[in-house]
């Protein structure tokens, strides 16, 4: 439960601040009022503590300063729909049975230290409203609802002898949940495109390529016509947003750029010139650490696929900031009721490519500038995300111990992170 009100100012004293930009760790109290920060006050100056105010003193034994507060952390590639639930469950349970998932997967992920999301495909936006009312917990959600696909790519979910619904078969569940939209012909994908911004995406998402989990298509598969790419991209620029593209390997990434798609999701079988291309660009390549091990399949053909794209993380990485690609965490958890806190374990393994710093950059400061893409559709564009200043959204963890020395540390929230504060409500504090 979130404790003090909007009107209550809350203040965090002596803590160590990392402002989600600079390697420098500013060293006083944080005052919160209302929604966002009020100011920083230096530890050499006195701390106003109004009478009604929310004191959280994080100070160790013998006064020292020691536990670092930082912005919440932002996972920029999330299902909330269907990663606290089975296959299984999506396929046979309720319907309704999705969006109660979702909601308590939402707290856990808040609890975990990711108090903002990009949702890349799901039915998120009336959960997204429920949160935001304060009615249930969870982080705040850009969501791109349901996803698109074409006939045959990664997010047809019809069964083989289903005809297409372009040719008049019937909607996958997939599809009557919300989760995906199969269009074919530039039509077709204008309508999807536009069906999501009528039910409040902040970006769009297109498959664009071949997937692991995909029952028709090999991961070189390319998906789209560039004339269907280009419809979607114009439709999302009408709307001041953009479209962003879930594709593994080069060919694809290209023809996506050359549409003028602005994110990139995942792109772990690129080359190196493809990858500095995307720099060259100015686009955003929204990318996930995967490790073999990390998903489970039942069938051994996306085992193997997933294998592939395991092998190409490291490549990535190091060409993106060889070429200095404008780079962005995600997690792309799926059907993983049990495995969620693998969410902070893949965040802390972006130390193997940069140091501390870099990567809490990128998990905050830098995330936030990728969901700033939103533009006219960003709902939380009147402040500041992932940094710690004065006016920015009092989205904020105190960690033990210091991450930008120990990423690791992030890796067990429920042991590290001692108070969590989201919109200027304090949703856990080990202080009293």
């Amino acid at each position: 439960m979130s404790e003090n009100s909007e009107s209550s100012p809350l203040v965090i004293k002596n803590v160590r601040v990392f402002d989600g930009k600079s390697e420098r760790l500013e060293t006083g109290h944080v005052v919160v009022r209302g929604r966002r920060i009020d100011r920083i006050v230096p530890l050499t100056d006195e701390v106003a503590e109004p009478d009604d105010a929310r004191v959280i003193d994080c100070a160790g034994e013998g006064g020292a300063v020691t536990r670092v507060l930082m912005p919440g952390l932002i996972d920029a590639h999330t299902h909330l729909a269907v990663s606290g639930i089975s296959a299984l469950e999506v396929l046979t349970g309720q319907d309704g049975l999705v969006h109660c998932k979702a909601l308590a997967e939402a707290r856990r992920v808040l609890m975990r230290g990711f108090t903002s999301v990009r949702d890349m495909g799901g039915p998120t936006g009336a959960i997204k409203s429920v949160i935001d009312s304060g009615e249930f917990p969870g982080p705040r959600v850009y969501p791109s609802n349901a996803a698109i696909s074409q006939t045959a790519g990664h997010g047809d979910f019809s069964a083989v002898y289903d005809a297409p619904t372009a040719l008049g078969g019937p909607l996958s569940r997939a599809e009557r949940l919300g989760i995906m939209r199969v269009a074919d012909g530039p039509e077709r994908v204008l309508a999807a495109v536009r069906e999501q911004l009528k039910k409040g995406a902040c970006q769009v998402k297109l498959m664009a390529g071949g997937g692991v989990t995909s029952v028709y298509d090999d991961l070189d598969v390319l998906q789209f016509t560039p004339e269907e790419l280009r419809v979607a991209v114009q439709a999302a620029q009408d709307w001041g947003t953009y479209v962003a593209v879930h594709v593994f390997d080069t060919e694809g990434i290209r023809r996506a750029l050359d549409a003028g798609v602005r994110s990139i999701e995942h792109g772990q079988l690129a080359d190196e010139e493809t990858v500095a291309l995307v720099a060259s660009k100015g686009a955003w390549l929204s990318t996930q650490p995967f490790a073999v091990g990390d998903h489970s399949f039942p069938d051994p053909r996306s085992t193997a696929k997933d294998a592939e794209v395991c092998a190409g993380v490291d490549h990535l990485f190091t060409w993106a900031r060889e070429h200095g690609a404008r780079l962005a965490f995600g997690t792309d958890l799926l059907f993983a009721p049990d495995a969620g806190d693998r969410q902070s374990r893949m965040f802390t393994r972006l130390d193997r490519y940069m140091s501390p710093v870099d990567a809490l950059r990128v998990g905050t400061s830098g995330n936030a500038a990728l969901l700033g893409m939103a533009g006219n559709r960003d709902p939380y564009g009147e402040a500041e995300l992932g940094v710690v200043r004065p006016g920015a959204w009092a989205d904020l963890l105190v960690v033990e111990g210091d991450p930008t020395q120990d990423l690791s540390l992030l890796a067990d929230p429920g042991r590290n992170l001692s108070v969590i504060v989201k919109d200027g409500k304090v949703y856990r504090n080990r202080f009293g």
